[in-house]
């Protein structure tokens, strides 16, 4: 199974997205995203189809493919390739016809000749055609009409109604050239327009991907063993490769330093603008900026496999989705080009019948094609969903999945994962005591050997402190969720390090971290201490100021939470889960209403899934990781209430996107069918109507969501 990521232009309207999923999946392909936004177009290939063959099918539906891969044959550019060439090749001509308009002013006999109008039209609709026209009958023959079929029928209308009064000598009357020409101008103005709005909701992850591509200084040595650097383009750079990383040089690629100290900015990746510190065997991310010092490294991770290459990844399938908001817009576009092809022929009959005047009829009924926009109600949501997701790329939160953004608008309550999410994790040993029977050094060597295969931060801490080189050799271990560890030495010996139920049978005193046990009998404890983030007690109060219900949900002891609890105000605790208790409360929780679990460790897994919304933090496990709807990546929560917030107000900018395509046209089709507008500007006006769009979308990245 393959991940191809392609981005496809000449996607006008919801229609042209629908096209595309529908081509994709009748080929048997998997995972189908196809984000109108961005034009990126990805899917799961199986190995029964060829890429080239997809690729060709795609391009006989009207849109050309930039596959990003040299043996992928794709068409070869154009001459006018893109909408802002067409404009301005077409306003050369258009320009011209329109000047009658202005001739009770400047009166300019020639212009009025048919011959020479048909003249200066001509190369605007023959233009016009191979762009409207193709798709239009390609849309057509695919069984899913689109925009360009109504543009394409109004310009025809209006041409060839011109052309038979120029043939037929029928007067000025019958000419409309300037409206043909002007129809197919001010078209490729718009969706120019359409063009640059919609890139400028992009312009985050546009920012994030201009950063993959950097030279790299690649460190090799020849037959004496002379270092010689020399610069490479970091696409080519491979694991295991030697870098070598200067003062003010952005990261290649995600790589571990192998000598030198540094100050690096992560925010590009973290949203994190304060710089951090790195040392030997510490881990550089692709994309960063070394603020001071000098780094040698070792590449940890092709570019294509990078941290930054799969945040911008994520985000580009997350843009393709679409939350069920969408599914009206989808339903009603489906049908939309139809609908107005009736409407325009209802009002051409209808205006005859009444006026007695054919002419004037057309007019209306072209105005009326013209200025219908499906476009508007297909880029409502990718609009909006493109910049929510763009500028919370930026400051470090990552959501899986378009869906999360709307469901954010109704949580109700967050339940908190207690070590690593609200605390820092980063445990100390405080105290600890054993048994007179066993030496200090063997206690510490069998808590280390017994700790070091957990990935719990307690156990990670005291294996940290108290790392042995000479080890325990066990015949079994295991990992007991939510208890501890547990060994079996080759001479029969059980060993056990966990937390108060190991031990409970045995004592009373249960203020204690770890208990250490062994053969059932209670051998010694260790006391660790953590620190509360200090981001926490804010972003606690946040959610109170919110009315959002607060939960602490963790496999401590219930002293502990609930002395945390009471410092940040968290409105109710439950502790000493196991992961299946804590399942088990999750799913209770969201069964009263939309829930929101934060965790970071793999017992918070199951219990991420469950939520309504899961939350994990970037240096959890990669369970968790996997597990979770969004990821905050800035090693911390701070930046919970900005998921939150771009997840209302990201639903909130759809809802108004929605609101104005379908005010726009229940509004404008009735006005060009009575003739209160011409069809040129109605084109104007229906271009127009998905810049509108656009801005309002562009606004979620300044607007304050907090």
């Amino acid at each position: 199974m393959e991940t191809v990521n392609w981005k496809v232009d000449g996607m006008d309207c919801s229609n042209c997205v629908l096209t595309i999923r529908q081509f994709l999946e009748k080929k048997g392909l998997a995972d189908v995203k196809v984000n109108l936004a961005g034009g990126d177009v990805s899917f799961t290939i199986n190995g029964v189809n060829k890429k080239e063959d997809i690729l060709k099918g795609i391009e006989s539906l009207g849109y050309s493919v930039d596959a990003g891969d040299a043996s992928i044959q794709t068409k070869k550019k154009k001459f006018l390739r893109n909408h802002k060439e067409r404009f301005l090749f077409c306003i050369i001509f258009t320009l011209p016809l329109l000047m009658h308009m202005f001739d009770r002013w400047v009166h300019i006999h020639w212009l009025m000749n048919p011959w020479v109008q048909l003249a200066l039209c001509l190369p605007v609709y023959i233009v016009g055609m191979d762009f409207f026209g193709r798709s239009a009958i390609k849309s057509i023959r695919n069984g899913m009409p689109n925009m360009n079929v109504l543009i394409a029928i109004g310009a025809t209308a209006a041409f060839v109604y011109s052309l038979a009064g120029a043939f037929l000598g029928m007067g000025e009357g019958y000419l409309f050239f300037e409206t043909a020409a002007s129809v197919i101008t001010l078209v490729f103005l718009g969706n120019w327009m359409e063009d640059a709005s919609i890139q400028s909701t992009q312009r985050s992850l546009n920012k994030l991907a201009s950063s993959q591509k950097v030279m790299a200084n690649m460190i090799a040595y020849d037959d004496q063993h002379q270092e010689h650097v020399f610069p490479v383009e970091n696409t080519t750079l491979r694991v295991g490769d030697i870098l070598l990383i200067k003062n003010g040089e952005q990261v290649p690629a995600d790589c571990k330093i192998l000598w030198g100290d540094a100050t690096v900015n992560e925010s590009i990746i973290t949203g994190e603008s304060l710089p951090i510190s790195k040392k030997a065997k510490d881990h550089l991310i692709g994309g960063s900026l070394l603020v001071d010092g000098t780094v040698k490294a070792y590449v940890t991770a092709e570019a294509k496999q990078s941290v930054l290459s799969n945040i911008i990844d994520l985000v580009k399938r997350a843009q393709g989705e679409k939350p069920p908001v969408q599914q009206m817009a989808d339903r009603i576009s489906a049908i939309f080009v139809p609908v107005v092809l009736v409407i325009a022929a209802i009002t051409l009959i209808a205006n005859w019948i009444f006026l007695h005047d054919f002419t004037a009829s057309l007019m209306r009924s072209i105005a009326v094609l013209v200025i219908a926009c499906p476009c508007a109600m297909g880029l409502a949501t990718p609009a909006a969903i493109a910049v929510g997701l763009g500028r919370a790329a930026r400051n470090g939160v990552l959501f899986r999945n378009a869906k999360s953004l709307e469901v954010f608008k109704n949580i109700r309550q967050v339940v908190f994962d207690k070590t690593g999410t609200l605390t820092t994790g980063d445990f100390v040993i405080a105290g600890f005591e054993k048994n007179e029977d066993i030496k200090e050094e063997e206690f510490k060597q069998i808590v280390f050997s017994l700790e070091k295969y957990s990935n719990h931060p307690i156990a990670q801490c005291i294996a940290r402190e108290w790392k042995q080189s000479q080890v325990t050799r066990w015949d079994k271990i295991e990992e007991v969720k939510g208890i501890g560890m547990k060994g079996i030495t080759k001479e029969g010996d059980t060993w056990q390090a966990g937390s108060f139920k190991i031990a409970q049978a045995h004592t009373k005193d249960d203020k204690h971290n770890v208990y250490i046990l062994k053969n059932d009998q209670l051998i010694g404890w260790i006391d660790v201490k953590d620190e509360v983030r200090p981001e926490a007690m804010t972003v606690v109060q946040y959610l109170r100021h919110r009315n959002i219900r607060t939960i602490l949900l963790s496999g401590d002891r219930y002293d502990k939470c609930k002395q945390l609890a009471d410092f940040l105000g968290i409105d109710e605790v439950i502790a000493e889960q196991t992961p299946q208790e804590k399942l088990t409360v999750v799913e209770d929780l969201t069964l009263k209403g939309p829930t929101a679990m934060v965790g970071d460790g793999i017992n918070d897994a199951p219990a991420l899934a469950k939520a309504t919304v899961g939350i994990s933090l970037s240096a959890a496990s990669q369970i968790a990781v996997q597990t979770a709807d969004v990821v905050l990546m800035n090693n911390g929560i701070r930046n919970l209430p900005l998921s939150l917030g771009l997840g209302r107000h990201t639903f909130m900018t759809i809802r108004q996107n929605l609101f104005w395509a379908f005010a726009y046209n229940i509004v404008a089709i009735p006005v060009a069918a009575f003739g209160l507008l011409t069809p040129t500007f109605g084109a104007l006006v229906m271009g127009l109507s998905d810049v509108v769009l656009a801005i309002n979308s562009v606004r979620l990245f300044v607007k304050k969501v907090l």
